[in-house]
């Protein structure tokens, strides 16, 4: 008999808290995994938390299909990429139409939308869902980011919006749109992600080198930070990082841990996208290369021998113009990325809702803030206008950007590196700049190429009269 409310496959850290989400809520979860051994862990675990009684667990996949209700929804939260494209082929002749499988990992929107496009003729629905939030938001309420078949998210609906965070009472689950609307926006979460903490990291260089503080001291600033405007979850876990102590040596934390940063791609696909796209995001973009120079360890630690160490020289910077200043760069990586949003939702025909995206941000995601219900105000009057010019956004970037201006320069002189925030700063007066110097590019590309250029009152496909000699 068919009792499970939905089913779940792979049940490693995120899918088992996902699944452990779904029983507290009260809805019934058959679960299923490769490896039977770890079906009996989870049970386990469920039996200490009393869901027990709320789990189905099945090692036969048939058995594990059938014991989901009509029409079915399964989850699958296998390694992105070949597994997923095996699991879905495994799963297949169990299925029926008006079924759907929700894919909850993070892949690459393009294969989203080319399995979405695989099963619909099937009659399976397809649901490329980002989840975000880490182990802690998948157990106790991630922020969801549906796309895919609309059809079938109505079925999945009741359970995706009751396991999401909530704020203010709402939840923090929405359908974005079909194909692969869900996984994209959930990719641009994550770059924003990467520039955002790429911009903390900065900040805490400068601190550290710029002006001596111990990891303590810095901890109680960004503790002291997350009362004010840059309230938001990453700085909240910054200053907890911070002020960790390695329980074997005594020392800070942070001053054993290895200075290389993974990443997994969702901070390179979302470059890439913005590049494919014509948008500039330039905050992540020096986000995922700032990423990719820290795993060079060897290679940095020979530059070092070769031009010295960085000067000693004490950075003449205040902590308020640090904290201005990294509120200054965390707006310009949020217009950059919503600005990618916005864009793709064009190109796809997506009609991508900005407010709502940024409603289900405010709690649950990695990068949820304080001015992210300023954002969804700003948005939810229509258009996609850039965030930097919304009114409350640009009194806020009349205040900081001075800040961010003796930051990056402060930087630049001691010899802090500073790839986010100073892409930030140059991104922001270049917006800003009704004049630019693309003229001058222009008359290079036509030169060398005869690409022509418009003049202001003639038209354009116009062509100088350049030296034919040059050069020979």
């Amino acid at each position: 008999m068919s009792t499970a409310d939905i089913g779940l496959i792979g049940l490693a850290v995120m899918g088992s808290n996902l699944a452990l989400n779904i029983a507290e809520k009260g809805y019934t979860v058959a679960v299923h995994n490769r490896s039977a051994g770890r079906i009996d862990e989870f049970v386990a675990m469920a039996k200490e938390q009393g869901l027990d009684g709320k789990v189905i667990p099945k090692a036969d996949l048939a058995e594990f299909v059938a014991a989901v209700k009509r029409p079915r929804s399964i989850i699958i939260m296998v390694k992105a990429g070949a597994p997923v494209d095996e699991m879905i082929e495994h799963l297949l002749p169990h299925l029926e139409q008006g079924d759907a499988i929700i894919e909850c990992g993070n892949s690459l929107f393009t294969d989203t939308q080319r399995r979405f496009d695989y099963l619909k003729p099937k009659g399976i629905g397809y649901l490329g869902v980002g989840v975000s939030g880490g182990e802690e938001g998948a157990r106790h309420g991630p922020s969801i980011m549906v796309g895919g078949s609309k059809e079938q998210w109505h079925n999945a609906e009741p359970v995706l919006t009751a396991i999401a965070a909530q704020f203010n009472g709402e939840s923090c689950c929405a359908y974005l749109g079909e194909g692969g609307a869900g996984h994209f926006v959930k990719t641009i979460h994550n770059g924003i992600e990467y520039g955002d903490m790429q911009m903390i990291a900065e900040v805490y260089g400068v601190m550290r080198d710029g002006l001596g503080m111990s990891p303590k001291q810095a901890s109680d600033v960004f503790k002291e930070w997350n009362k004010g405007p840059l309230n938001s979850y990453l700085i909240e876990i910054t200053g907890h990082v911070l002020a960790a102590v390695d329980s074997e040596s005594g020392k800070p934390l942070v001053e054993l841990i290895l200075d290389k940063a993974g990443q997994k791609g969702t901070g390179v696909w979302s470059a890439i996208a913005a590049q494919q796209m014509g948008v500039p995001a330039t905050a992540i973009e020096g986000a995922v290369a700032a990423r990719s120079i820290s795993s060079r360890k060897d290679e940095r630690v020979a530059a070092e021998a070769i031009y010295g160490k960085r000067n000693a020289t004490k950075a003449n910077i205040t902590l308020a113009d640090l904290e201005k200043a990294l509120l200054a760069g965390k707006i310009v990586s949020y217009a950059q990325g919503f600005a990618v949003i916005a864009k793709a939702s064009d190109e796809n025909g997506w009609n991508l809702p900005l407010s709502t995206i940024a409603k289900i941000w405010r709690a649950g995601c990695i990068i949820r803030s304080r001015f992210l219900d300023q954002m969804a105000a700003a948005y939810s009057k229509g258009g996609n206008t850039n965030l930097l010019v919304v009114p409350d956004f640009v009194t806020l970037m009349k205040d900081s950007h001075p800040s961010l201006r003796k930051v990056v320069a402060a930087a630049a002189v001691g010899e802090f590196p500073m790839i986010c925030l100073s892409a930030a700063l140059s991104y922001f007066d270049s917006f800003r700049q009704a004049q630019g110097t693309a003229n001058l590019i222009q008359g290079q590309r036509d030169f060398f190429g005869a690409h022509g250029f418009e003049i202001v009152g003639r038209g354009g496909d116009l062509h100088g009269t350049w030296p034919s000699t040059l050069g020979k």
